[in-house]
């Protein structure tokens, strides 16, 4: 499933793409060697907080719409192929795995995203460029603009490079499918409760935002999302990563004091 034609064409018209694949705001492209017209690589890159607060100005809103669309297709696939033994069920859930707020924030900071958006004052404030929830809108965003800017099959290809790390992780699709339930597996191995989730919301109802925290032992997750259990999840995610590193630690550490002795 592709974006219209006609809309795609009409977009072309407005600009040429820049020769650069990474024109001068998004040297975070030029590992993919794409090219995206300049409008709309800032209108990707510009949320509504920016949009609100110079008068009311584009924001990446419609194009964070057909990049979700984009991503899921080129992801289906994706699965679909490289997975034949698996049912429908699973491999819904490995897509859910791979497009949740969750992985797509991760690519964002795999490529430096953070620093290229355009946020308001407030959102900056609040810190708008570690959101997972903005930047995983405005990767779906960047989605949309290769496309309207080349082509399918290149949209496609764009997308299957962002996801590569995630697709290589051993661990995506059994933390990132249910990460509570693996926090609460990562407790029990330690002899501890079931840990307690601290989850608290800002900004007017129409756009709340969500941070969550939990712990377990010395280690606190913290999440950010769009409602109470995105943001939870994320935490839980972060926990799990944060223990399971820790546990490579000591082993590492004691192969030197055997090597030192």
């Amino acid at each position: 499933m592709h974006a219209d034609n006609t809309l795609h064409g009409t977009e072309q018209l407005q600009a040429e793409p820049s020769g650069s694949p990474q024109g001068d705001s998004g040297g975070f492209l030029a590992p993919f060697d794409v090219s995206v017209t300049p409008e709309l690589l800032d209108l990707a890159l510009t949320h509504r907080s920016w949009a609100y607060e110079h008068g009311g100005a584009p924001h990446n809103e419609r194009l964070e719409f057909l990049g979700d669309s984009i991503l899921g297709q080129a992801v289906t696939v994706k699965l679909y192929s490289d997975y034949p033994e698996l049912s429908e069920g699973e491999l819904a859930k490995r897509r859910a795995a791979l497009v949740s707020s969750v992985a797509l924030a991760e690519v964002a900071r795999s490529i430096g995203l953070g620093a290229e958006l355009r946020l308001g004052v407030g959102e900056e404030r609040t810190g708008g460029r570690e959101k997972d929830s903005i930047l995983a809108d405005t990767v779906e965003a960047i989605i949309g603009a290769v496309y309207l800017s080349t082509t399918p099959a290149i949209a496609e290809r764009f997308v299957l490079r962002l996801i590569e790390p995630l697709l290589a992780d051993p661990e995506r699709f059994t933390v990132a499918l249910d990460p509570k339930t693996s926090l609460q597996e990562e407790a029990a191995r330690r002899g501890l409760p079931h840990p307690p989730y601290e989850t608290v919301g800002e900004g007017p109802d129409h756009d709340r935002r969500y941070t969550a925290r939990v712990q377990l032992g010395e280690v606190t997750g913290v999440g950010n999302g769009t409602s109470k259990k995105i943001a939870e999840l994320a935490a839980a995610r972060h926990a799990v990563e944060q223990l399971r590193a820790d546990q490579g630690a000591p082993s590492r550490s004691k192969k030197r004091s055997r090597a030192g002795k």
